[in-house]
C-alpha cells in the first residue's frame, strides 16, 4: 500500500492508477455498516477528494458482498444508552452515504456484488454510476421488521426507480437481481460476476481520461437542473458554463478546440477524446 494512503479500521483503500477503490471492509458481517464504518467512510471520502492522484472513486465491498445494510447490534443496540454516540453515528451515516457522495467533485462508481440490502441502497444511488454483477441480490427488507427503510432510502429509491417499482420493492420486501436492477435502471448495467471489475474499470478509465473540471461541472449541472423550470435551468447552465471556462486549470475547452480545428486529431463520434497525459 502506498505510503500516502490512509489506514482505517473498517475501510480499505486501494489504487489502480487514477482510480481509487474505497472498500467497505467488514466481510465477516457482509459489510454491514457499524458506527465505526460510517466514520471511516467519511474520512476515506475526505481523503480521496484531496488526493491529487485520484480521479475516479469506486465504492465496493470486501469478501464477495457490497453491503448487508446497518449492523443492527452495533448501530442500534450499541448506542441506545449513549445518545451522543447515536447522534454521531446517524450524522456520519447520512454524511458519507448521501451528502458527500451525491456531491462528490470526482466521478464515482458503485461496483455491486453479492448482497446489497437496506441502507446499502443509498450509496449506490448517490454514486454517479453503478455496475452490478448479474447475480447480485438487492432487497429492502425493512417492512418485514415492521419499520420503514432507514435514513433517506425511501426517498433515494425514487431518484432512480419508477414509482411502481419503488413502491413494490419497498412494500413487499421482495428481492431483485443485478440483471433486474439493470432492467429497471437502478444500476447502469449488469455483467457476469467474473467480468464485474473489468467492466467497472473500463468505465473508470473512460472517466479518468476526461477533463476533471468538465466532469465535476457536468455532474453538478445534471443533478441540479432536474428540479428546475426550463428558464431557471437555462440561466443556471449559462452561469455554470462560464464558471467552468474560468475555473478549469487545464483549459480543457481550448485544448479540445485546438485538437479538433487545428490538429485534426479529435473527431466527435469517431474517436473518444482523451485529455493530455491520459
Amino acid at each position: 500500500m502506498a505510503d500516502d494512503i490512509i489506514t482505517l479500521e473498517n475501510v480499505k483503500i486501494e489504487r489502480d492508477g487514477g482510480v481509487t477503490f474505497i472498500i467497505l471492509n467488514r466481510p465477516e458481517k457482509r459489510n454491514a455498516m457499524s458506527p465505526q464504518l460510517h466514520m471511516d467512510m467519511c474520512e476515506a471520502l475526505d481523503w480521496a477528494e484531496m488526493d491529487d492522484q485520484t480521479r475516479v472513486v469506486v465504492i465496493t465491498g470486501a469478501g464477495g458482498n457490497f453491503c448487508a445494510g446497518q449492523d443492527l447490534k452495533l448501530y442500534f443496540r450499541g448506542t441506545e444508552d449513549d445518545p451522543k454516540a447515536r447522534v454521531r453515528a446517524r450524522r456520519a451515516a447520512h454524511t458519507w452515504r448521501w451528502d458527500r457522495l451525491s456531491s462528490f467533485p470526482k466521478a464515482t462508481i458503485a461496483m455491486v456484488h453479492g448482497y446489497c440490502f437496506g441502507g446499502g441502497f443509498t450509496p449506490v444511488i448517490a454514486c454517479d454510476f453503478a455496475v452490478a454483477a448479474d447475480n447480485a441480490t438487492f432487497g429492502l427488507s425493512e417492512v418485514n421488521w415492521g419499520i420503514i427503510p432507514g435514513g433517506l432510502v425511501a426517498w433515494a429509491v425514487t431518484e432512480v426507480l419508477g414509482y411502481r417499482d419503488a413502491i413494490y420493492y419497498s412494500v413487499t420486501g421482495d428481492q431483485f437481481s443485478g440483471t433486474e436492477a439493470a432492467a429497471m435502471k437502478f444500476v447502469n448495467k449488469s455483467v457476469p460476476l467474473e467480468q464485474l471489475r473489468e467492466e467497472t474499470m473500463k468505465l473508470a478509465r473512460k472517466l479518468e481520461a476526461k477533463s476533471p473540471a468538465a466532469v465535476k461541472y457536468t455532474k453538478e449541472c445534471v443533478r441540479t437542473v432536474r428540479r428546475m423550470s426550463k428558464d431557471q435551468a437555462l440561466d443556471y447552465l449559462n452561469v455554470k458554463s462560464d464558471a467552468l471556462k474560468l475555473n478549469d486549470p487545464e483549459k480543457g475547452r481550448a485544448k479540445a478546440m485546438k485538437m479538433f480545428l487545428d490538429d485534426k486529431v479529435f473527431k466527435p463520434g469517431l474517436g473518444e477524446f482523451k485529455r493530455e497525459g491520459a
